[in-house]
Formats: structure tokens, C-alpha cells, sequence
């Protein structure tokens, strides 16, 4: 007589959701390398306008934020083109009218 065994097949998770908690595990994977990428340009751009601003870690960053929201640019773009002006590029229109305003605004304040 041979013992039984119990079903395992019962107890393991279906090749479905194994396929697609490794695609979902690969695209986190995928946006944490894009988000330690482009951490680097972003604390360039903050670094520069703390420098240029004379302004807090804080502040840069709000300014940023400010310029990427009022750019409708995303803010890795933002950096990035910020970050390029030291190679003599200059500043997209949409990006440079938003940073005007920003630094205008605060400013005033």
C-alpha cells in the first residue's frame, strides 16, 4: 500500500499570480532605478539653486516643486534641464517663465 499524499498542488500559489507578482516586483524594480537616478540631478538642482538663491535645502525644493507644478513638467525634467545650463543649454520657455515667477514671488515675501 503506498501512503498518501496530500495535495500539494492545492497549496501552491497558481502560475497566474506568480507571473504577475514578478511583473509587478520588475516594474517596482524598473521606477526605484529611475527614482535613485534621477535623485542625483534633483539634489544637483537644489544644490544650485541654494547657491544662487541663497535659500535653504527646504526652500530649494519647494521651488522645484513650484516650477515642475507651475511648468507642467515633470521634476526630474526640470532638474535635468536646470542642471544643463552649466554646459551653456539654456532653460526650456515653459520652465524659465515658471522660475521667474517663482523667485519673483518669493521675492516679495
Amino acid at each position: 500500500m503506498t501512503p498518501q499524499r496530500p495535495d500539494l498542488a492545492a497549496d501552491q500559489p497558481e502560475l497566474g499570480e506568480i507571473a504577475a507578482e514578478l511583473a509587478r516586483l520588475r516594474e517596482e524594480n524598473a521606477q526605484l532605478r529611475h527614482a535613485l537616478a534621477s535623485r542625483s540631478l534633483v539634489d544637483q538642482a537644489r544644490g544650485m539653486i541654494m547657491a544662487i538663491g541663497r535659500c535653504t535645502s527646504v526652500d530649494a525644493w519647494e521651488v522645484l516643486m513650484a516650477v515642475s507644478q507651475h511648468s507642467n513638467v515633470k521634476l526630474h525634467t526640470v532638474a535635468q534641464q536646470l542642471v544643463a545650463t552649466t554646459g551653456g543649454h539654456q532653460l526650456p520657455a515653459p520652465i524659465r517663465r515658471a522660475l521667474g515667477q517663482i523667485v519673483r514671488a518669493s521675492r516679495r515675501r
